[in-house]
């Protein structure tokens, strides 16, 4: 008799897909197809290096299978690290992002090629990562989460199509955030220095090169330098034209609110200061 027992087996699959795919290949398809195989032979390597198996590659899609939810873990963290070094800075519209799902669970074995849920849950949970990110569902975290130097956030229990919903995470590494492009955002002393230098020489390249003029700095101080009903006065003055600039100079209406307003303000200015100076002057004759 044939056995037709279905073989099943407990492992951890990783799909690896490619964010935009159609429109990169509508974009440029040769293109596309070379740095797609470039990337292929890329996330093999790691598979392999990390004792796991490439089970299938359609279109864009890799699928992948280890024994270790660690190794496994790893090896995408690595992928995405990779392809980012390979980056040669294309066009943004042209750039190649991996989202990566993974989970450990319960597969049906046909000769080298695997099925059922605990290989869809990681297509769907691939959905949910970042281009350049990576999203693992709970019965990994629970296996890997104090076993690598790897941070976790909780998305909480997702609805997915054609699976029971999931609690799912996305990986960050060490407390910090995985980011587009795989790398991580280093919080060391040193890194925050130079990260603090590149947002000052950033600053200086979108003001031409040139240092915030001082006069904007210093409109505080000269409003402060003023009687308190003038410079109130100002103050809603200038929100007011600032309103009718944003919301269209093909009607401007700004002058009349701002000139009773002014009118207003300068009186009550004249007012508080004549009886402070008869005041003082009645105090003058006191002490004399």
């Amino acid at each position: 008799m044939t056995d037709d027992k279905v073989k099943r087996r407990l492992t951890t699959v990783l799909c690896a897909d490619v964010h935009g795919y159609s429109r990169l290949m509508g974009a440029d398809e040769a293109g596309t197809l070379g740095t797609l195989r470039r990337y292929r032979s890329a996330i093999a390597g790691l598979v392999e290096r990390h004792d796991g198996r490439i089970v299938n590659t359609w279109g864009d899609a890799v699928i992948a299978e280890f024994a270790s939810v660690v190794e496994a873990v790893q090896c995408a963290v690595e992928i995405q690290q990779e392809i980012s070094k390979q980056e040669q800075d294309p066009p943004q519209a042209l750039q190649m992002r991996f989202r990566i799902g993974i989970n450990l669970g319960d597969v049906m074995v046909d000769g080298s090629d695997i099925f059922g849920d605990g290989v869809n849950i990681a297509a769907r949970l691939q959905e949910l990562a970042e281009p350049g990110g990576i999203v693992v569902s709970a019965s990994v975290y629970d296996q890997v989460h104090n076993k690598l130097s790897l941070g976790f956030d909780s998305l909480g229990r997702q609805q997915m199509k054609n699976v029971a919903p999931v609690i799912s995470y996305r990986v960050t590494m060490g407390g910090r955030a995985v980011g587009r492009q795989g790398l991580p955002v280093d919080g060391s002393p040193a890194h925050r220095t130079e990260a603090a230098a590149t947002s000052e020489a950033g600053a200086q390249r979108i003001y031409g090169g040139y240092a915030p003029s001082t006069w904007i700095s210093s409109i505080p101080d000269r409003l402060a330098s003023l009687p308190r009903p003038l410079a109130v006065t100002l103050t809603v003055s200038g929100f007011l034209i600032l309103i009718n600039v944003f919301t269209g100079l093909h009607r401007i209406w700004f002058h009349w609110p701002v000139a009773v307003l002014l009118f207003i303000g300068i009186l009550r200015t004249v007012l508080q200061r004549g009886p402070a100076s008869d005041r003082n002057d009645d105090r003058r004759r006191h002490r004399e």
